[in-house]
This record gives structure tokens, C-alpha cells and sequence, in this order.
């Protein structure tokens, strides 16, 4: 009998969360578009490995612009899609979520810092369409 990988949570499947990122460099010269099951192990590898993937003294830490998924097929797509995106449409969707292209990965890491200490609040964040 083959073993059932799901993991309950009140008698429903706990859906497995994917996201779909871009990150630049602090010119904003380079706009990275990845896919992720784990958002901040993911920044955190940027910020550790500086030289991964950018050219001269900039590298990409700055996480500018996440949408969070359902599955890992509906990432995929979006993933596939933005990396089709202009520039100017790329910059066009982190505005309207982001318009000073703050760094999203330092509010992930105060409320995983939170979350830690047991402090629930409510996240307010403008989903794109």
C-alpha cells in the first residue's frame, strides 16, 4: 500500500504555497524573475551568495515585487509569463504594488520575526490582478 504524502490540518489538505518573485540590484538596473517554495530561504541565498547571476560590484537582494500561488503548475505559468514581460511591463506591475520598490524581503524577514514570537496581526498587501 503506497504511502499518502498530505499534510492535514483540521481534517483539510494543507496546500502547499508557491511563489513567483522579482528581484533587482540596488540600481534597479537588473529585474530577476524566479519561483519559489520557500520565499525567504530564497532572499536569503541572494544575500548570501552576492556574485550568483549579476555582473560587476551590484547583485540582487532587493525582493521588489511577490505573488503567492497555489500550486506549483499555476507558478509555473506565471513564472513563464513574466519572464516574458518587457522591462517596462515588469516595472509596470511592481509599481502598482510597490512604488517605491522598497525592499518586501526586510517586512518578510520583521514578520517571520513576529511569527516567531507568537504575535499574530492582520497582513494588508494589494494583490496583483
Amino acid at each position: 500500500m503506497p504511502i499518502k504524502l498530505v499534510t492535514l490540518f483540521n481534517n483539510q489538505e494543507l496546500i502547499m504555497k508557491r511563489f513567483v518573485y522579482i528581484i533587482t540590484d540596488r540600481n534597479r538596473q537588473v529585474l530577476n524573475v524566479g519561483r519559489s517554495a520557500d520565499l525567504l530561504k530564497t532572499i536569503e541565498f541572494y544575500r548570501q551568495m552576492p556574485e550568483l547571476n549579476w555582473s560587476g560590484s551590484d547583485h540582487g537582494s532587493r525582493l521588489v515585487y511577490f505573488e503567492e500561488l497555489q500550486s506549483e503548475s499555476a507558478a509555473m505559468e506565471r513564472f513563464q509569463m513574466l519572464n516574458h514581460f518587457t522591462r517596462a511591463q515588469k516595472e509596470r506591475l511592481i509599481r502598482d504594488v510597490n512604488a517605491d520598490w522598497l525592499d518586501l524581503g526586510i517586512a518578510l524577514d520583521y514578520e517571520r520575526m513576529l511569527l516567531n514570537e507568537g504575535i499574530n496581526f492582520p497582513l494588508n498587501i494589494k494583490k496583483a490582478a
